[in-house]
């Protein structure tokens, strides 16, 4: 309920007084900063100045004072920065909270906190643990996670604000209801090019996966719509200021694609946080893969399905099957097995290697090595021997054992070695080995195996630097993606996010993401059942295509129904339709040869965009990409467009889903006939 008359009076003079110590903090900080980078300057100088008449002693001390004033320096300009980010707009909410001993305090919560020699906090960070009383209980009894224990008591008030440049434009009085006026507001507002931060509307479910610390893995499941990644942003946020040392680069992102990074790159600058380190799998995979100079992206090999481009399906559905690891594990333990040393060598007619000793120590003294990592620590150790511990003959020597050996190292050998024993289900045929020499470009599904195959032999990489791991779109990393994943960064908490009703990969789906648990220690499977993107009519009709009834819609109705088309001729007025009434409009079509098509076809007569693999900017007033790109964005309008030649098939409900999905308030859909 919005407050007004004398309760409206009182907030107005309170924010006029933030304002107003915010900009006195300010103006301080700025006097300070400027002080300190010239005293360090005068510091460096005098200690390059006298650097020779100092001894290791006091030099060291020297280096150690100036890289903590350096440091000090770095924390007050970072504080700095994040206050001027509020100055305009200091606070989002408050909340009056009496505890056990009938005290009685305000609490106003911003994107950074606020402090004051004589008034105490002003403004508190909205991850502080009281400000979880905020997000997590309506007016009543409640209790907060302080650092000394649990602290109990009666929240009596929560109050939201709406402050535009420096002035309140309205308050409002609420409970927990999901209904409140602020995210009802802020939900019918169009959107944004990038995606924005929901510090201000953060509901008890997502709060729940944002501030939850006790669980090593966080694998949460999501309806289109909830939040998952905003959740997962905000969690990030919250983990930098709650575990200590923890900093962004110490986190890593895994994103579908660039255009989804592109999307998500203001959200935790608004939060006060530096981006993360960001990748995809693909690149991964392009790193670790050097026999290949490039690997086929994940979008491209989906594509080429939607595009009847693939020839042999059932090949590739057993590559991306989880039965082929298990074949590959046997396959792999059967050539290690057989390898041996065949002959005795002599290294430069002095030192004779015999065979035996060799195996013995392959297959013996270094067996819980990975395979050719042992060769590696033989090769040293031979050198160590015969040159009084150097191990300048490393590389011969593991040349000559390579050399008089049944086994190799070339991977591409080793990988199609596989299709032609008697481990492997579904054969390659002749074309597809003698195109797989060949090519430069190593098939998608082929390159998750290749790689997987690479660390059974070598090992798989160690990234210990990571601390933090957050894989979004989880439904399109295979069960053997995670298994490579754990190993890689086997000491990492993870968040991973999915919905496996938007599996777009026609290849494999999950019928939970729950089966990944095992995979990961200390796992914990969470569900986020509400949506806050798309009005009631959207969703009522997004449910009945993939038969979901659990799905609950947040937004208000806007009462407008939902368009089908059955004729593709008007597809240029139903576009011009919606850019009269909608800051952005997308066309998404089943397949890139259909957007394509759209394209060429309209970009003469409109201001439209294609948007595909290789895109990583794009401005979404109008655009056209094909659906299997559009996962993790959000238009306020969407044209689902086919026509007779790219009709959804009956087993392509995901993919027609998520296209439906993305729309926040009008969706136009074409051809929807039976076999949709």
């Amino acid at each position: 309920m919005a407050i007004t008359g004398r309760d409206f009076k009182l907030e107005e003079r309170r924010l006029v007084e933030v304002l107003k110590l915010l900009d006195d903090k300010l103006s301080e900080m700025g006097e300070d900063i400027f002080e300190d980078e010239d005293k360090y300057k005068e510091f460096r100088k005098y200690t390059w100045e006298n650097m020779r008449a100092m001894d290791v002693q006091e030099l060291n001390q020297a280096r150690a004072d100036s890289e903590f004033e350096a440091n000090k320096i770095l924390m007050k300009q970072d504080y700095f920065k994040k206050l001027y980010r509020i100055k305009d707009n200091p606070y989002f909410a408050s909340i009056v909270f009496e505890d056990e001993n009938k005290e009685k305090f305000s609490v106003y919560l911003g994107l950074t906190y606020l402090k004051d020699d004589d008034y105490g906090n002003i403004i508190y960070d909205w991850r502080s643990p009281i400000c979880s009383l905020f997000y997590d209980f309506e007016v009543g009894k409640a209790v907060y996670a302080a650092p000394g224990g649990p602290v109990s008591g009666n929240l009596l008030r929560k109050r939201q604000y709406k402050i535009e440049k420096r002035k309140l434009l309205s308050a409002f009085d609420n409970s927990m209801n999901i209904d409140d006026d602020l995210l009802q507001e802020v939900l019918a507002s169009d959107s944004n090019e990038k995606m924005k931060n929901i510090v201000n509307t953060i509901q008890q479910e997502q709060n729940n996966v944002i501030r939850n610390v006790r669980d090593k893995t966080l694998i949460v499941s999501g309806i289109a719509g909830s939040g998952k990644t905003s959740v997962a942003l905000h969690r990030i946020a919250f983990l930098l200021y709650k575990i200590k040392n923890l900093t962004s680069n110490d986190v890593l992102i895994f994103s579908p694609n660039q255009i989804f990074t592109e999307y998500i790159s203001n959200v935790l600058p608004e939060l006060g946080e530096d981006n993360t380190l960001q990748t995809t799998f693909n690149e991964y995979l392009s790193h670790t893969i050097t026999e290949f100079s490039e690997v086929e992206p994940f979008m491209d090999f989906i594509g080429k399905y939607y595009s009847e481009k693939v020839s042999n399906i059932e090949l590739i559905k057993y590559k991306q099957s989880d039965g082929i690891i298990n074949d590959i594990n046997l396959y792999i333990e059967d050539y290690i097995r057989k390898a041996r040393v065949l002959r005795d060598f002599t290294e430069n007619k002095i030192y004779t290697v015999d065979k035996n000793d060799l195996n013995d120590l392959l297959h013996n003294r270094y067996s819980t090595l990975p395979f050719f990592e042992r060769v590696d620590i033989i090769a040293e150790k031979l050198s160590e021997a015969n040159y009084k511990g150097s191990t300048r003959k490393k590389p011969t020597y593991k040349k000559m054992i390579m050399e008089n050996s049944s086994f190799t190292k070339d991977y591409k050998d080793i990988y199609l070695g596989f299709f032609a024993s008697d481990y492997c289900k579904i054969r390659m045929n002749d074309e597809e080995i003698r195109k797989f020499n060949k090519s430069k470009v190593i098939g998608y599904e082929d390159a998750l195996l290749f790689v997987y195959m690479k660390g059974l032999l070598e090992g798989f990489p160690y990234e210990g630097n990571i601390r933090q791991v957050v894989i979004d779109e989880a439904q399109d990393y295979s069960y053997l993606q995670y298994l490579i994943i754990s190993k890689i960064f086997r000491n990492s908490n993870f968040t991973i996010l999915g919905d496996v009703n938007q599996t777009i990969n026609p290849y494999y789906k999950y019928k939970s993401l729950d089966i990944i648990a095992p995979l990961f220690p200390q796992s914990k499977c969470i569900s986020l059942t509400k949506t806050y993107r798309s009005s009631p009519e959207i969703i009522e009709f997004t449910n009945k295509i993939l038969g979901l009834n659990h799905v609950c819609a947040i937004r208000k109705t806007e009462k407008v129904p939902l368009i089908h088309r059955t004729s593709a001729d008007t597809l240029e007025s139903d576009i011009n339709y919606l850019k009269d009434k909608y800051k952005s409009v997308a066309v998404i079509t089943r397949d890139n040869n259909t957007a394509l098509r759209v394209y060429e076809n309209l970009h003469d007569k409109l201001p439209i965009s294609l948007l595909n693999s290789q895109t990583e900017e794009f401005n979404k007033e109008l655009v056209v990409l094909p659906a299997y790109l559009a996962k993790g964005l959000e238009f306020d309008s969407v044209i689902v467009y086919s026509d007779k030649d790219s009709k959804y098939l009956k087993d392509e409900k995901n993919l027609l889903y998520v296209a439906c999905t993305r729309a926040q308030h009008e969706l136009i859909v074409y051809s929807t006939d039976k076999k949709s």
